[in-house]
């Protein structure tokens, strides 16, 4: 069973430590600036934090914002974005991906202080929470009511609007990505407008905004299926070396990650994971300086419009370097053998396709663009690195 819930991982744990009571003084209304960051003066109106210097956990993106805001509620939240028309925004989350997401020439808004459970409905077996709360809040929450998430993704300090928008999964051969749990939800416009929608009501937006990379709107809320509160059993075994080396591709290890690293993932077809993860192995048996485990996982499909796992069900295979060496054969070396079985790229995850190779792989992408364009004509939810994944010759 894959347990990376009890990592001994001291710096990141420290680096999550962090995060977490981070979210914690947001909740109780102070911001302290990040320990890695130069602090500068900020605006002193409410819901204003100071501006400081941005970067993900891999430490592979940063940047400076013009600010950094966190509204106290969704109502200041449109009252920002109809006060100032023409503002570039990009929502951050717990930091966690690897991609150029998150960076912008404008502003940053932070969620955190939409934290927390909001309703949960026991006879419909659905539970409404702020897009902000991280994912291990609301389990542990969910677990004192007797209720619990069906699956989780291998770390659980993200928040759910981040992981929801870069389709973030956990394993299991009949558990779909954490995006398909959702079943309805709350999105802001760059107008302020207020979008309720689910399977019935603006089912086309549902589908899009469920995995949206933060490019249609600001998502303040959802409603997830839950189940009851259940317990899984963890079972450790030693048996000779040579047995367990034997079958080490169909039972692939998981291991303590003990220091930061830069990582590239691509889901593929289930009938061709094996074969896949064969060649990755091989490929990576010629380089030396090579240690870290892969992950192999299992999900099962979903039809949001930008999920990696659209017409059946997929492996995902993903591989990391260790943080500050080189990782350029992540995709220079891996990407290759992903395209040739046909992978689609995690989002949060170091990947080269621009959009015409991603449109081959994602048939809804054209529609997807087309509705980001009569949500944000302006693009201020746009950023350099979405402009590569997307066709938005239309935005200056």
């Amino acid at each position: 069973m894959k347990n990376d819930h009890t990592m001994t991982n001291q710096p990141r744990r420290e680096w999550l430590k962090q995060n977490a009571a981070l979210g914690a003084a947001l909740a109780g209304g102070a911001l302290p600036a990040l320990a890695q960051a130069p602090t500068k003066t900020g605006n002193s109106a409410s819901g204003a934090a100071p501006v400081r210097a941005w970067q993900n956990w891999a430490k592979t993106e940063q940047f400076q914002p013009k600010s950094w805001w966190v509204p106290n509620n969704e109502a200041e939240l449109i009252q920002r974005l109809r006060a100032q028309p023409a503002e570039a925004i990009r929502c951050v989350g717990a930091g966690h991906s690897f991609t150029g997401l998150v960076p912008t020439e404008g502003s940053i808004v932070s969620l955190d202080r939409l934290s927390g459970i909001i309703h949960v409905d026991r006879q419909a077996m659905t539970v409404r929470v702020h897009a902000g709360t991280r994912i291990g809040v609301l389990a542990r929450a969910l677990h004192e009511q007797g209720l619990a998430l069906s699956n989780q993704p291998d770390i659980d300090v993200q928040s759910l609007a981040g992981a929801m928008a870069t389709a973030t999964h956990g394993t299991g051969m009949t558990l779909p990505a954490i995006h398909d749990q959702v079943v309805g939800l709350r999105m802001v416009t760059m107008d302020g407008q207020v979008h309720e929608c689910d399977h019935k009501r603006e089912p086309e937006l549902f589908d899009a905004a469920r995995v949206s990379l933060g490019a249609l709107g600001i998502i303040t809320e959802f409603t997830l299926k839950v189940r009851p509160r259940f317990m899984l059993k963890r079972r450790i075994w030693l048996e000779p070396l040579d047995t367990l080396l034997a079958r080490a591709v169909p039972k692939l290890l998981s291991t303590p990650r003990a220091m930061h690293f830069t990582e590239s993932e691509f889901h593929v077809p289930r009938a061709v994971g094996i074969k896949c993860v064969k060649e990755v192995l091989a490929t990576l048996e010629r380089r030396n300086e090579v240690f870290y485990p892969i992950e192999f996982r299992y999900v099962k499909g979903d039809n949001a419009w930008l999920t990696p796992f659209a017409g059946g069900d997929y492996c995902s295979i993903a591989c990391h370097a260790k943080q500050g060496e080189e990782y350029g054969y992540l995709t220079s070396d891996l990407g290759p053998i992903f395209r040739r079985y046909g992978g689609r790229p995690h989002w949060g995850k170091l990947h080269d396709l621009g959009r015409d190779e991603l449109a081959a792989r994602y048939p809804r992408l054209p529609d997807f663009e087309r509705l980001r364009q009569s949500l944000d004509p302006q693009g201020r939810l746009l950023n350099k690195h979405l402009k590569t994944l997307m066709r938005v010759s239309d935005v200056s």
